[in-house]
């Protein structure tokens, strides 16, 4: 099924697909995949990497774009040519600004093994050749807002210290009940389950609710027309999941392995 393809009125959910990287590492990639080849502008790629305790990324250059990691178990190591050394953890972020060219490394921290979730926002060309940077954020820095129904923490957004070139919010959310994700006009986003399962539904033009799709562990959910979707979890459990939106560029996005040109 292609993103385009429908089930009851709504974008049916996509399984990731497992990407294995040169280095060795793996990892669950979003997009773009066979599945859904395309990039979400302004969104370039987004995956959940999984690093064992001998493999990692040794350094390795990046330009035109912007990094945005979130660990969800372990500590990762970061260092780069900027002269930045630092250890994330869970639930912690590190924003790089690779623009118009730094060199990085990734390896699992304190000898054990680390996941979590990495997204590339393109740069608008006007930016491209922006002076390299980096900055994180702890758990404690990321607000977080205890809701009906769900606890959502804004990695990028309103109150967060991680800032980028692109308007964009970035959530983990944690569903006990139900919420509804609500996207800008104009924006184009997508859900990735993290841990749990549930459903996923849409309201119509008309107002009239689809009918639930399962959503779980794995799956993406496009966003490309900003479409409000309510997100449900399964009766006695916790849906954990990410809601990522941003304002497209309207611009080419060409990727060349490490390069966004």
């Amino acid at each position: 099924m292609t993103p385009d393809e429908t089930t009851a009125g709504g974008v049916e959910p996509l399984s990731g697909e497992t990407v294995r990287h040169g280095t060795g590492v793996n990892s669950d990639r979003a997009f773009p995949t066979n599945g859904h080849p395309d990039n979400l502008d302004p969104f370039v790629l987004f995956e959940r990497f999984y690093i064992d305790p001998d493999d990692g990324f040794p350094m390795h250059p990046h330009k035109g774009f912007e990094i945005v990691s979130y660990m969800i178990e372990g500590g990762m190591d970061h260092a780069d040519s900027l002269g930045v050394e630092h250890t994330a953890r869970e639930n912690e972020a590190m924003r790089i600004t690779t623009g118009g060219g730094i060199r990085h490394s990734e390896f699992p921290a304190d000898g054990k093994a680390c996941n979590g979730l990495q997204l590339w926002v393109n740069l608008p060309r006007e930016e491209k050749e922006a002076d390299p940077d980096y900055v994180d954020a702890s758990a404690a820095e990321l607000p977080t807002s205890d809701l009906d129904g769900a606890t959502v923490t804004t990695v990028v957004g309103e109150g967060s210290p991680i800032e980028l070139y692109t308007p964009m919010e970035y959530l983990d959310v944690h569903v006990t009940d139900a919420w509804t994700w609500e996207v800008p006009d104009g924006w184009s986003g997508f859900l990735y389950g993290v841990e749990g399962s549930g459903t996923v539904r849409d309201a119509g033009a008309d107002g009239d609710v689809d009918a639930p799709r399962e959503f779980a562990a794995g799956d993406v959910l496009p966003n490309a027309d900003a479409r409000e979707v309510t997100v449900e979890s399964d009766e006695g459990e916790t849906l954990r999941f990410v809601a990522v939106s941003g304002r497209p560029h309207g611009e080419p996005i060409r990727q060349q392995g490490p390069f966004v040109l």
